[in-house]
């Protein structure tokens, strides 16, 4: 029997256009294709490239438990690679962002002994930087899931942008179908006591498909309960303000630079 491996590959948040060509060839040359998509366009175009593809959404099922449906979805890729094959799994989005059974197939499989690898994929984090013009370099960012960050009590700094993921999910811990809005009075209290009602706050959705455009709805936090949330909506919140520079430490900082600089000319950045 030939010795079976894992490959899990992200198509990108975008229908076809954002896939790797990495991806792309793991996708095409796998002896057992497995996927999870988010649109039938991509779903469609996936099973060109490898028409005996499966999808593992019949894992899923309305009121099923998160943790037993990943628990099962593991289950169907280990069972594949343990049988000799050459294994890809195929998710939207990047593979490793919110997609815990990859994380434990990838951790399973290497246990067992089988090669395991996962390859970066364009995550809706990606997307939410280009379409708002966000440069995470310049002032950091701050990135919970929204139902861990209420029971969780983590600390904010109000001078770092925050992202908050599936806040059309708070509290769920079982599929559905259809969203709700009962956790957003929760999420809203906990925000008001970090930042002001009149701080504008934006509804995100990166666009699934080329011709339509991203969701951007632009709210003060006082209405956000106003605003269109789904269960793909990611809220951004921006830093209040500039964080304080330590002035101090600043000015030791350049003067190391610069006498190092000095002592090994030639050697500074280029």
């Amino acid at each position: 029997m030939d010795r079976g491996s894992l490959t899990i590959v992200g198509t990108g948040i975008k229908a076809v256009g954002q896939t790797t060509l990495e991806a792309l060839a793991h996708i095409r040359n796998a002896q057992k294709l497995l996927y999870l998509l988010a649109d039938p366009v991509t779903t469609r175009w996936v099973l060109e490239q490898n028409p005996e593809a499966e999808s593992l959404f019949s894992s899923y099922a309305e009121g099923k438990l998160r943790s037993e449906t990943y628990r099962e979805i593991v289950d169907r890729i280990l069972t594949h690679v343990r049988s000799g094959l050459r294994v890809c799994v195929a998710l939207y989005g990047h593979p490793g962002v919110f997609a815990h059974p990859t994380h434990a197939a990838i951790r399973v499989a290497r246990a067992e002994g089988f090669p395991a690898v996962m390859l970066p994929g364009v995550s809706a984090e990606d997307c939410l930087f280009a379409d708002l013009g966000i440069d995470p370099g310049r002032q950091g960012c701050q990135s919970y899931e929204a139902t861990d960050f209420l029971i969780r009590r983590r600390r904010v700094d109000p001078r770092t942008p925050l992202i908050l993921w599936q806040v059309g999910l708070i509290g769920f811990v079982e599929h559905r179908e259809r969203f709700g809005r009962a956790g957003m009075p929760f999420l809203i209290e906990a925000l008001r006591a970090i930042y002001p009602a009149s701080h504008e706050v934006t509804v995100y959705e990166a666009a699934q498909l080329p011709i339509c455009e991203p969701v951007v709805e632009r709210v003060q936090l006082g209405n956000l309960l106003e605003a269109r949330v789904s269960s793909s909506s990611t809220l951004y919140v921006p830093a209040v303000a500039e964080a304080d520079l330590n002035q101090d430490l600043a000015g030791r900082l350049a003067t190391a630079i610069a006498s190092e600089t000095s002592l090994t000319p030639g050697r500074g950045p280029v």
